[in-house]
């Protein structure tokens, strides 16, 4: 099994900045990808950003590109993503997420509110 748990939401102002972090433990297995998904009230669940192993690659809804940064540090098990100009419509409950060949592993969400 593989554990997840973010930190780092809250509430912050429109154009304002947050910071989430996505600390992983447990059995090591050949990872895929490494990312992050949000949900907002009422709306479907859809991916926000995506960190590809093999090739260093990243992907980014295009809802938040330009605007978010993707990153992870392999000697602490980290992945953090960077929220800039961040907009009212970005209010969400963000999931980090690692994927292996056969699972997909989630943390329990975090809280983020963009509001004046």
């Amino acid at each position: 099994q593989v554990q997840l748990v973010e930190s780092g939401g809250g509430l912050a102002q429109p154009g304002g900045s947050l910071r989430l972090s996505c600390t992983t433990s447990g059995r090591r297995f050949n990872v895929n990808a490494m990312g992050w998904d949000r949900q907002a009230p009422g709306k479907e669940r859809e991916p926000v950003a995506t960190a590809f192993i093999a090739t260093g690659g990243t992907r980014y809804a295009d809802s938040v590109k330009d605007r978010f940064i993707i990153s992870r540090d392999g000697a602490t098990n980290t992945m953090t993503l960077e929220m800039n100009s961040l907009k009212p419509e970005d209010t969400a409950v963000y999931y980090c997420y690692v994927a292996t060949s056969g699972s997909v592993y989630w943390g329990r969400g975090t809280q983020v509110t963009v509001s004046s």
